[in-house]
């Protein structure tokens, strides 16, 4: 530290002359600085003319930024259905499956595949994997470190399959009632029916997937999304088209050698009569530190600015300060064990120091 021309050497050790905490500081997750994309806003890069990845993923955007991508949702099949085959390759969505699978799941479970649905008496499947997914995925520059857990909500909204619109389902994690599950990725919730961390009915929560923050992915059950929304079944397996009303549900694709483009159902189902929303906050780790430079008595009295004294023996300038120098600190700097400065404050206010006064001054560094 250098005060007034002066060092003094800080004990950088942990809770001497530092101290250090991390806060985490949310903030709305999407670009245009808000925390919720609503429905009738909501466009897929089959909109924006970004096709190229589109057997394998859509992009999520808001109509009056239609290049910039707010999440990615994709399509896995555990069998291959609704994507096209080609000879000695994996078809897209069995890909997707088990790419997400590899990333998510630990070693001993990729075989198995997810298992979402809980055993709840109303749960879309009682036992075994889900083979059929969606999976939503953040932005990274949007997410920062991770979701913020407790505050989303996504809202889905589409038809019986009789076709009757008006079906509503809101989804949130379960963090406020239950603890994570540890994974390979870091912690895992599950997503329940609710919003904003709120579940709506606890004792009888279905299991509609799993969350992990860290990682800005969300892995949805087809079975339980169509078992609340199943969407009007057309019957002939055609491919999905953006905003259409026969797809607006969660009915999926028996065909294995054909691009059904599954994974708009669930941007047809944020878009559906404007009642499905996307709402996010994303989460951040500031990490400060502060530093208690501490000047004792004997301590910074005397300045090397060269108007402090004059003369040929270099005695003070102002003669009723012998035997009692005063200086005014002005600002701090701190350097590194090689000499060089990292950081500098300037004080508010000029601070008098003389050999009958001490100071301590906190210096926090937020990064």
């Amino acid at each position: 530290m250098a005060i007034a021309g002066g060092n003094i050497n800080l004990d950088s050790t942990e809770g001497m002359d530092k101290i250090s905490q991390t806060e985490k500081v949310t903030s709305p997750y999407f670009s245009d600085g808000t925390v919720t994309l609503a429905g009738s806003n909501t466009v897929s890069s089959s909109q924006t003319g970004q096709a190229t990845n589109e057997t394998y993923f859509f992009g999520i955007a808001h109509s009056s930024t239609p290049t910039v991508q707010e999440f990615n949702v994709a399509f896995g099949d555990t069998e291959g259905h609704g994507s096209l085959v080609e000879p000695n390759t994996k078809s897209e969505t069995e890909a997707i499956y088990k790419q997400y699978a590899s990333i998510l799941l630990a070693p001993t479970e990729v075989t198995g595949g997810f298992v979402i649905s809980s055993p709840a008496s109303n749960s879309a499947i009682t036992s075994g994997r889900d083979n059929e997914i969606f999976v939503l995925s953040a932005r990274r520059s949007n997410m920062k470190d991770r979701i913020n857990k407790g505050t989303w909500t996504i809202a889905l909204s589409g038809s019986t399959t009789a076709g009757t619109a008006g079906l509503l389902l809101e989804l949130t994690d379960d963090s406020v009632n239950n603890s994570p599950t540890a994974t390979p990725v870091g912690d895992r919730y599950n997503i329940v029916s609710g919003a904003a961390g709120t579940v709506h009915s606890q004792s009888t929560a279905r299991n509609f997937g799993f969350f992990y923050p860290d990682m800005g992915i969300l892995v949805l059950s087809q079975q339980e999304l169509s078992a609340s929304i199943p969407g009007k079944s057309d019957g002939n397996n055609t491919p999905v088209t953006f905003d259409s009303t026969d797809h607006q549900g969660f009915h999926t694709s028996t065909d294995t050698d054909a691009n059904e483009s599954t994974a708009l159902r669930f941007i047809n189902c944020l878009s559906a009569g404007g009642g499905g929303s996307l709402t996010f906050r994303d989460e951040e780790d500031q990490i400060s530190a502060q530093y208690f430079c501490r000047v004792r008595s004997g301590q910074m009295n005397f300045s090397n600015n060269p108007t402090f004294v004059s003369g040929s023996l270099n005695e003070l300038r102002k003669k009723n300060m012998k035997g009692s120098p005063t200086t005014f600190i002005t600002s701090v700097q701190l350097y590194n064990n090689d000499g060089e400065m990292v950081a500098v404050g300037n004080l508010s206010t000029p601070l008098k120091k003389n050999f009958s006064s001490e100071a301590t001054i906190k210096v926090k560094l937020t990064y």
